[in-house]
């Protein structure tokens, strides 16, 4: 059991930035064994850790849990829903969870936000060192709870563990990371409105070969990006079960490549599900549909569109009213004189 404190007096001399990231940087002695988890934090956000920062340890033979102070209470809750989430992922996916995670706790947002480079972000994986890190302030928003978004990382971590990287496309790890955590991403989505429904209506997806190494920065195409890979492994679930899923996941991890894997489990190239996907779409999502789940916004819009037009009615109304009494003095004044 471990169940202490350490506190980081002035972390950039105990791992000083090098050049080459991640490579760049050799394991110390067996006395930083409990930092060397952390230290991929460390090295690729160097900037955020300059000033004392006190993080608490606590965890077992499963599982790490490092926190900020106020956070134990959360890091303990970590620790007891592990086991459940951990044994719900084997049954899923139906592979062994061998290594021990590390979870980190971070309670500003802000802080949180220059670690993961994006403040739609919720939390983030670094597979390489089996590290999860979680932006604690979100996790009372609707629909993130700790659960979900640790069932979803674990998800990656998972993946990454038993199939090589070159293997795994970024659609595909994300896809089956948001299908076994209930749809929901590790990223805050629009609620109101859709991208996919945009992209479907117009025709403009994100090719998915366009996704295999990465997904894109800006706003809209990054959740484009997030609900393309949801949307296009629900589609594999629903047409092939979750039995032609795990049967791809399965031949990555034996080896193949994402096109062999999926004409192997599913008997089509990747290029055919995914023009049959689109035409799922855009089956299901038509300009009726569309305007039909919009119909609130759409009543809102032509009810303030029909006070906006009452308004500058009224106000021509007005002024025609002026001119016609002003006239009216003025022909009373002339017939006077």
């Amino acid at each position: 059991m471990i169940n202490q404190r350490l506190r980081f007096i002035s972390i950039h001399s105990l791992f000083p930035p090098r050049t080459g990231g991640i490579k760049g940087w050799t394991k110390g002695t067996g006395n930083i064994v409990l930092f060397s988890l952390f230290a991929i934090l460390i090295i690729l956000y160097s900037p955020l850790y300059a000033e004392q920062i006190e993080l608490g340890i606590i965890g077992n033979s499963e599982i790490i849990v490092q926190f900020e102070k106020p956070l134990k209470n959360a890091a303990k809750e970590v620790e007891n829903i592990y086991p459940g989430i951990k044994t719900g992922l084997e049954k899923t996916i139906g592979w062994r969870v061998t290594f021990r995670p590390t979870v980190v706790l971070i309670k500003d947002s802000k802080t949180f936000r220059k670690m993961a480079g994006n403040n739609q972000f919720v939390a983030f994986a670094v597979p390489r060192k089996n590290l999860i890190v979680i932006d604690y302030s979100k996790m009372k928003t609707h629909p993130f709870t700790l659960e979900i978004t640790l069932r979803h990382e674990l998800c990656h971590l998972l993946l990454h563990h038993y199939i090589r990287k070159e293997n795994l496309p970024r659609w595909l790890d994300e896809g089956i990371s948001q299908w076994v955590s209930g749809g929901i991403a590790e990223i805050i989505m629009d609620t109101k409105r859709s991208p996919l429904k945009d992209a479907t209506l117009s025709g403009r997806f994100i090719p998915i070969s366009a996704l295999a190494e990465g997904f894109p920065k800006d706003k809209k195409s990054l959740l484009l990006a997030y609900e393309e890979s949801k949307s296009i492994v629900e589609y594999m679930g629903r047409e092939y079960g979750s039995k032609g899923v795990l049967e791809v996941l399965n031949n990555l991890k034996n080896g193949d490549g994402v096109d062999a894997a999926i004409q192997k489990a599913l008997k089509i190239p990747v290029q055919e599900l995914e023009i049959r996907w689109h035409k799922q779409l855009e089956k299901r999502i038509t300009w009726v549909t569309y305007l039909s789940g919009n119909l609130y916004e759409i009543l809102f819009f032509l009810a303030a569109l029909i006070t906006v037009v009452g308004f500058i009615r009224l106000l021509l109304k007005k002024r025609n009213y002026k001119d016609d009494d002003d006239d009216d003095y003025y022909d009373y004044n002339e017939k006077e004189e």
